[in-house]
């Protein structure tokens, strides 16, 4: 895919908030687009029947001009490197509106899970693994879960690297079981800084959330723990969505019962079918006409496309960025990380205190330049993370690659 596909919208995106930023050095510009390394990997899969597969595996390593690599792992049939390069575009962005040490990275297989017995994906796990230890690490790339990815995966992902590198430190990935170095919170942390950023937002127009109706589009965890935390705040929440079914009830959605339903490895399809035809860009120009919310929180990644961020913005729609409003799920990454480099466990709370402070700066330096500049969320989160990149690799030319560092708030 070239320059209509997701990393094309990447890079059109950071040409837009290039003026606002300060940043208009083409080459610089060029040099925060690009990648600085691609991976790309043949892994080769045996099934449970003896029969043989090739599938084909990325990690994109986008920028480590402020820190290591730092991004997840996905399994998808539309896994592509198109895809991959913007994801780990996206996540250089976020780590640098978030202003953690750390740069961005994406790594993925093109398959489908759901095809897969326990024992076929852990397989093809250990044999990724294989064939990008070499380019991961501690203090170079840090991957972490994505999409149809969770803390088990992740644990066979440290696990297989350790027997590669013989270097057994838990330090290589985040996101793993809290029994194998993870960090508690970690599973929600999508979800609760999207809560975090909604509630700065709401209290600075005067709104509460008590009685706000909300639609969930995407039920996997963060949208799952997205309406257990909006419920628990007094939000009804009206619709929701996973990849095969649509529900809605305008009296509310029994959220605590459709959790423990989904837990159980059900689709919402046992109601109604309802058709889903990719991950990013759900949001578009055809259909942003119809969106009828007056906030939109984004917690999936590039959810809206550029033509339909214009309709939203003409109709007076307030869209959380999804390079904001789903940080969560990296900054506590970067929490345990820190965890594990110090031989540290952290107590929930103090998680949930540390990853509040960090959202809500982000939203505050977000805001602050979104209303000096008159320009819309989504270009202040991507100016302010372009003038710290840009900064960072000014820095870098001047100086010697620095050691890595942690931040403790």
């Amino acid at each position: 895919m070239g320059e209509e596909g997701a990393y094309g919208r990447f890079c059109a995106t950071v040409d837009a908030a290039s003026a606002a930023a300060g940043v208009t050095d083409q080459s610089l510009l060029e040099r925060i687009k690009r990648p600085e390394r691609v991976h790309e990997v043949t892994i080769p899969l045996v099934r449970d029947d003896g029969s043989r597969e090739l599938l084909t595996g990325y990690r994109v390593q986008h920028s480590s001009a402020r820190g290591p690599y730092k991004g997840g792992i996905r399994y998808h049939p539309n896994v592509s490197l198109d895809e991959v390069k913007a994801l780990a575009g996206w996540m250089s962005i976020k780590t640098a509106v978030v202003n953690i040490p750390m740069g961005g990275g994406k790594g993925g297989i093109t398959v489908d899970p759901h095809l897969l017995s326990p024992q076929e994906l852990e397989a093809l796990t250990r044999a990724y693994t294989e064939r990008i230890w070499r380019v991961i690490g501690p203090l170079v790339d840090i991957p972490a879960p994505d999409v149809n990815t969770d803390a088990r995966i992740m644990d066979w992902v440290a696990d297989e690297f350790g027997r590669q590198s013989g270097l057994a430190d838990p330090a290589v990935v985040t996101g793993k079981t809290v029994e194998h170095g993870g960090s508690l919170g970690r599973d929600k942390a999508t979800a609760r800084g999207g809560f975090d950023v909604l509630e700065a937002a709401l209290n600075a127009a005067h709104e509460d959330l008590r009685g706000k109706r909300v639609a969930i589009q995407g039920f996997g965890n963060a949208g799952a723990n997205a309406a257990l935390l909006l419920n628990e705040a007094g939000a009804l929440i009206v619709a929701a969505s996973d990849s095969t079914a649509s529900l809605v009830a305008p009296a509310g959605l029994p959220v605590e019962e459709l959790i423990a339903y989904k837990a159980r490895g059900a689709h919402f399809c046992d109601w109604t079918t309802f058709e889903r035809k990719r991950l990013e860009g759900q949001i578009e120009a055809e259909n942003a006409e119809r969106v009828s919310a007056r906030w939109i929180v984004e917690l999936a990644n590039g959810p809206t496309t550029p033509d339909a961020d214009a309709v939203l913005a003409r109709r007076g729609v307030h869209v959380l960025p999804d390079i904001l409003a789903n940080a969560g799920g990296v900054v506590v990454s970067y929490f345990e990380w820190v965890q594990d480099l110090h031989s540290e466990r952290w107590l929930l709370e103090e998680v949930e205190a540390r990853l509040a402070v960090v959202m809500r700066r982000a939203y505050d330096a977000v805001t602050t330049l979104a209303a000096e500049k008159g320009i819309s969320m989504r270009l202040a989160a991507y100016a302010v993370a372009l003038q710290r990149i840009a900064t960072a690799i000014g820095e870098g030319e001047k100086t010697p690659r620095r050691s890595v560092s942690t931040m403790i708030l």
